[in-house]
């Protein structure tokens, strides 16, 4: 019983750290006075990774179905922040890439982020990070496993 409820506790201090990690970061965006929400930051900073990537790969990277993330990047093509063009080699594909708009706020938003980065290593500690990454690196594994 006792293996159950410390998993169990750890499973759902995860589930809350997420979400505040969510909420922190639509705080800072916030504060600087961007109209953006958490889903549009993610599939933003995939396209900061690669740009020409397929709906259904940005899909997977954010754990989005498909009708998610058609609407999700209706909006943001509404913003003006990406673009989707039909790929050439596949017609069924449609590409996603960042408008120069996109690029604009997306300049704008990584030095935010990063500083959230920063500011959080800072306060938690290099060692306590480490740790706490290799850590969740085991459970993800055993996870994965079921």
């Amino acid at each position: 019983m006792e293996n159950y409820n410390s998993s169990r506790a750890l499973i759902l201090q995860m589930l809350k750290t997420r979400m505040a990690f969510r909420q922190a970061l639509q705080r800072v965006l916030k504060r600087n006075n961007i109209d953006m929400t958490f889903e549009m930051l993610q599939v933003l900073s995939c396209l900061w990774q690669e740009q020409g990537v397929s709906q259904q790969i940005l899909a997977e990277k954010i754990a989005k179905d498909k009708a998610c993330m058609t609407n999700l990047l209706a909006n943001l093509e509404k913003k003006n922040w990406i673009m989707r063009q039909e790929d050439l080699t596949d017609r069924r594909n449609r590409l996603v890439y960042l408008t120069p708009a996109g690029e604009e706020i997306s300049n704008r938003i990584r030095p935010l982020i990063q500083d959230f980065y920063t500011q959080t290593g800072k306060q938690m500690g290099i060692e306590n990070l480490n740790a706490c990454s290799n850590q969740l690196q085991t459970l993800y594994e055993i996870l994965s496993q079921f």
